[in-house]
């Protein structure tokens, strides 16, 4: 039973989580227990635990005796995740010199080559998508397991932002590089 607890409440924090971010909810719009157990199709429980795990994340404010609210990511939150994530990565980059496999290695230059072909088409989500691919490869050869969800986990809170600004050509060409 509590197995089962569990995964629900995974279940409506990675839900609510995605939500947060991609702007679903809007910033300081209260979240109500009820209605997002209604929406997620289950009790307030796993809502409740999710609420926790996202006010500890920073993306909801809890408020004593006046609920949870939305803390959508702003312009700074942005800066200092990309400040963050670079000293991140670049130890990810270290390790996984130490670590990678060849297979790794091959896949690695494979997506490298698709996103090539896919910027020079002006097929951005497909660029957006091989990025993705590629950091989290990074990430998995670094050998980190708690590294590599540090970093995936920045890569989330900025996805929207990265998203856009891929579509842009310098931007697009500078990321590749």
């Amino acid at each position: 039973m509590v197995k089962n607890e569990y995964s629900l409440t995974e279940m409506v924090y990675h839900n609510l989580r995605s939500d947060i971010l991609s702007g679903t909810f809007k910033d300081h719009e209260e979240l109500k227990e009820n209605t997002l157990a209604k929406i997620y199709g289950v009790s307030r429980t796993p809502v409740r635990e999710a609420i926790r795990q996202l006010a500890l994340e920073g993306l909801v404010d809890t408020v004593p005796n006046k609920g949870a609210f939305v803390h959508n990511i702003h312009e700074k939150d942005v800066k200092d995740v990309y400040a963050m994530r670079s000293l991140l990565e670049g130890l990810a980059a270290r390790w996984a010199v130490e670590n990678i496999t060849k297979e790794q290695i091959e896949e690695m230059e494979e997506v490298l080559y698709m996103s090539e072909y896919y910027r020079k088409k002006e097929l951005w989500e497909q660029v957006y998508i091989c990025d993705n691919k590629f950091h989290h490869l990074m990430y998995e050869a670094s050998g980190s397991h708690f590294l590599e969800h540090m970093l995936q986990m920045f890569h989330e809170y900025v996805q929207q932002v990265r998203k856009y600004a891929l579509k842009d050509e310098n931007r697009a060409k500078k990321s590749f590089e």
